[in-house]
């Protein structure tokens, strides 16, 4: 008997010795930070950029309190097509805005558009989009504001993919953020959208908070502990916008 329980005892020692290599193998594995990626250049290229930056003593050493990436959001981070999704967040939410208000009607863009005239109020051109624009972001209150985006990132779908607006963005870019982040980068969006639209959804579809949303803004004013907007542009975050905003913001 105490020789086959020596002979077992052997076999179950020498199967856990063969095995404990392995195992250790496989957990020394690096998990893929990047996995929805094609196996391509760019995406060695930012692996190494961020191993270099990261390591101590590497040249290329960046301290973390200096480790800032800032990404733009329409057509990088989710789609654009066919129009941007915040022109079509403004179109919607103006035609709410002017049914209720017979002033704005008077103008014939807007009675059109109210109408169910979309073919209409198009005609009017860039003039009529931008003006759809500041009504849909200035005629309400900040916080109707944000009930409203929020009320349609919930509901509107886009007519090509069928699917949520904010459902609509790319996996591998969302995917870079969040490697980023676990390098510890602090990461920003600097959109030609505004700040105050891209926030109802930034946390959510990217994990960026509020407060690091940069965009075009309206003028603010300020007054009996209430903050209102004017139709008017304190700061249009495109081309050179984008660097001084970073600058102006982040510093």
């Amino acid at each position: 008997m105490k020789k086959y329980f020596f002979i077992l005892t052997t076999a179950c020692f020498m199967l856990f010795a063969c095995n404990k290599p392995q195992q250790e193998e496989a957990s020394t594995v690096k998990k893929d930070p990047l996995p929805s990626w094609n196996e391509t250049a760019t995406k060695k290229a930012i692996i190494d950029f961020v191993t270099n930056v990261t390591t101590e003593g590497n040249s290329k050493f960046v301290p973390v309190s200096e480790r800032i990436a800032t990404f733009d959001n329409d057509g990088t981070l989710w789609s654009e097509q066919p129009l941007y999704f915040e022109m079509v967040y403004s179109v919607d939410a103006t035609k709410e805005i002017a049914a209720k208000s017979p002033e704005l009607q008077k103008k014939p863009e807007l009675k059109a558009l109210v109408s169910g005239d979309k073919a209409g109020f198009m005609k009017s051109g860039e003039k009529g989009i931008l003006e759809a624009f500041a009504i849909s972001h200035t005629a309400v209150k900040p916080d109707q504001f944000d009930q409203m985006t929020q009320a349609w990132l919930d509901t509107a779908k886009n007519a090509k993919f069928n699917q949520k607006y904010i459902d609509l963005t790319y996996k591998p870019m969302v995917e870079l953020l969040q490697y980023l982040r676990d390098n510890q980068f602090k990461t920003y969006i600097v959109s030609g959208g505004s700040s105050m639209f891209i926030r109802n959804f930034s946390e959510k579809a990217y994990g960026i908070p509020a407060e690091q949303v940069i965009g075009t803004m309206f003028k603010a004013a300020y007054k009996d502990g209430n903050i209102s907007l004017k139709p008017e542009v304190w700061h249009t975050d495109d081309n050179v916008g984008k660097p001084e905003a970073i600058y102006q913001i982040i510093g």
